[in-house]
């Protein structure tokens, strides 16, 4: 009876769906853009290390990106700006080895790409080559568009990154909203047409009006990645530490906490921490003779 009652959409889910599939292999590019066409939404985190990468891989999460977000988050930087090459290259290298299905994306940091697509091929083939990933993002649209379609050129897949781009903070100022008022709005639309045309296989909205993110998603034909961004795009993206509650202090306001795990921790710090001053840990059963 239950197999009797199955539509084929649920059916159709099992196998092909990004979240919830059945496939073990890699998730490709391919399979983001088969999603678009079957108007599959699909959810996408950051991750820093294997650990916390293999925990989002059991959980089915088909897309994680290894994000320069990384200096806020575990290197301690006020901004995205400071993270390096090397320190790219060294967390995604530790993001594929810790996972079997997601298809892993990397950031290429400030400085990396700015000079020009030459510039551009050789940092993100280094992240390709030594850290394994399936694909690179670059933030920027019409500026970027040249180094976006010498990558793709070279079998270099690559996500965009459009709207607020934190590795221009310095230049904004802040965080603002980006894409409010006729001309912005008209320069966000430009850009997105525009890493499309460069052959970028999906784009990154961030900080942008639900409205217009909705015209984006729905003029492309490449999968919009929503971040503060509303929820008519494809996909939706978090910082994992903002997710799961790792973060301190005042929070965007798109950002949603599904745990707490700072207090979890901290609590768990404090019980070991009182056990060793007690003299309750170790205990017997701790112990060897």
């Amino acid at each position: 009876m239950t197999h009797a009652l199955k539509t084929p959409d649920s059916s159709r889910k099992s196998d092909k769906a990004l979240y919830g599939g059945t496939s073990s292999r890699r998730i490709t590019v391919r399979d983001i853009a088969a999603a678009k066409e079957r108007g599959e939404k699909w959810p996408m985190l950051t991750a820093y290390d294997a650990m916390t990468a293999s925990v989002f891989d059991e959980a089915g999460i088909p897309v994680m990106l290894v994000g320069d977000s990384m200096g806020n988050c575990h290197l301690g930087y006020e901004s995205t700006v400071p993270v390096t090459m090397d320190e790219m290259t060294l967390l995604s290298a530790a993001v594929v080895r810790g996972t079997k299905r997601a298809l892993i994306v990397g950031d290429l940091p400030f400085g990396s790409y700015q000079e020009g697509p030459v510039q551009a091929l050789r940092s993100a083939t280094r992240l390709v080559k030594e850290a394994g990933v399936g694909a690179v993002k670059l933030e920027g649209g019409e500026r970027s568009a040249h180094q976006i379609e010498l990558l793709v050129q070279a079998g270099i897949p690559v996500m965009a990154h459009i709207g607020l781009t934190p590795q221009s903070v310095n230049a904004y100022g802040g965080y603002p909203v980006q894409g409010r008022g006729e001309e912005a709005a008209q320069q966000l639309l430009r850009d997105a047409k525009a890493v499309q045309d460069a052959g970028a296989f999906a784009v990154v909205l961030e900080l942008v009006p639900a409205e217009l993110a909705a015209e984006v998603t729905r003029i492309l034909h490449i999968p919009t990645v929503g971040i503060g961004a509303g929820v008519e795009c494809d996909a939706q993206v978090l910082v994992w530490t903002d997710m799961a509650g790792m973060t301190a202090g005042r929070l965007p306001r798109f950002v949603k906490q599904y745990a707490k795990l700072r207090d979890v921790l901290a609590d768990a710090a404090k019980g070991f921490a009182e056990d060793v001053v007690n003299g309750a840990y170790p205990a017997e059963e701790h112990s060897f003779h």
